[in-house]
């Protein structure tokens, strides 16, 4: 099992910056893809950030230009510097970390998500 904890979600005005947290119990490094997904209220999830394998970056068009995912490999922790906020970026934020164990299984683990509200 991998534990996955978001921080950093809040309130926040439109044009603002916030930058959410996503610490693992696992070592970052043997995770093959790590990043963010977002779910705005009755809507589906969609793609925010991520880190895909050899760690090239993937952005969602919609955050394009606007959001960064870095990570502290030493920390085992990948962020999400989130500028010009807009009323459309309110959801819930997910950090996941999808990999493969050693004997070969595929894992796929979510944390329990942080509240991003930007208001107008």
């Amino acid at each position: 099992q991998v534990q996955l904890v978001e921080s950093g979600g809040g309130l926040v005005q439109a044009e603002g910056s916030l930058t959410l947290s996503c610490a693992s119990s696992k070592n970052i490094l043997t995770i093959n893809s790590m990043g963010w997904y977002r779910q705005p209220p009755g809507k589906q999830r969609e793609l925010v950030a991520i880190f895909t394998s050899g760690g090239v970056t993937r952005y969602g068009d919609s955050v394009k230009g606007r959001f960064t995912i870095s990570r502290d490999n030493a920390e085992n922790t990948v962020y999400l510097q989130m500028t010009s906020l807009k009323p459309e970026d309110t959801a819930m934020y997910y950090c996941k970390a999808q990999g493969y164990w050693l004997r070969g299984s595929q894992y796929d683990y979510w944390g329990q998500g942080t509240q991003v509200t930007v208001s107008s």
